[in-house]
């Protein structure tokens, strides 16, 4: 799921919602395992909590580019 954020600028808004789907599922199965003790990398949430923000981001502006536009 890594991904860097020019990777993720280059993807149309439906592959960013299927990322961020795919991130948050990741971010669910990492929250499991730290809660059982087996997640060994404790920085791969933080990582993945910042994954989603800059796939959220990025749709966010999405959005507005196509209000804007609409709007014109």
């Amino acid at each position: 799921m890594a991904r860097d954020l020019i990777e993720l600028r280059e993807m149309d808004l439906s592959t960013l919602v299927e990322e961020l789907r795919a991130t948050k599922q990741e971010a669910l199965n990492l929250r499991f395992r730290n809660a059982t003790g087996q997640l060994d990398d404790t920085a791969a949430l933080t990582k993945t909590r910042r994954q989603i923000a800059r796939i959220s981001m990025l749709i966010r502006q999405r959005e507005i580019a196509a209000a804007e536009a609409a709007g014109e």
